[in-house]
């Protein structure tokens, strides 16, 4: 058994498990209530982290280059380069 297996595995068992644990602690215990609330804040809590980090990666990116100045930079070079290259082999 490879690595890979070994660790697919593990986190199929610990999937199955916190199924379980999960199962018992809605259907089986007096605590449903809390483990529900907790389910749905961590659930909406995460989907709203996810959308302040695209927001504030958004807002403090600066805006790319237009195509227009990278194609005239490629163009300088490109004539840099064939006068190198025409200066070397005279």
């Amino acid at each position: 058994m490879s690595k890979d297996q070994v660790i697919g595995a593990l986190l199929l068992a610990a999937g199955v498990l916190g199924i379980l644990v999960y199962a018992y602690l809605v259907f089986l215990t007096d605590y449903a209530l809390l483990v529900l609330k907790l389910t749905g804040f961590v659930a909406v809590g995460g989907v709203l982290a996810i959308l302040a980090w695209i927001g504030y990666t958004l807002a403090t990116t600066p805006p790319p280059k237009p195509i227009e100045d990278i194609e005239r930079e490629i163009e300088q070079e490109l004539k840099k380069e064939e006068k190198s290259e025409t200066s070397t082999s005279q």
